[in-house]
């Protein structure tokens, strides 16, 4: 597919860690790292609806179980870790 060009106005902060990304020798231009920042973005919207179907699925599961469940605050401390990792990770200084 060809490459269309666009304009973006982004605010400083965010041109900042663009110009950062690009310095650190990671990303060829600002192009780059907007592409690779969309491709995530796009990628983790069209997650959204599958992991509402894995859930639930889970869900019918775990009623439907003998065995006792997992308490809330275990899947929320696991939650928090996996969310905090990946923000970790997508953080600009990472």
């Amino acid at each position: 597919m060809a490459a269309a060009e666009t304009t973006v106005a982004l605010p400083p902060d965010l041109v900042e860690v663009v110009t950062q990304a690009v310095e650190t020798g990671k990303y060829n231009s600002s192009s780059d790292v907007v592409r690779e920042a969309l491709e995530e973005w796009v990628q983790n919207r069209s997650l959204t609806p599958q992991a509402v179907a894995d859930l639930g699925l889970l869900w019918r599961r775990s009623i439907e179980a003998d065995q006792p469940g997992v308490s809330a605050d275990q899947v929320l401390d696991r939650l928090e870790r996996k969310y905090q990792a990946m923000a970790d990770e997508s953080s600009p200084s990472h």
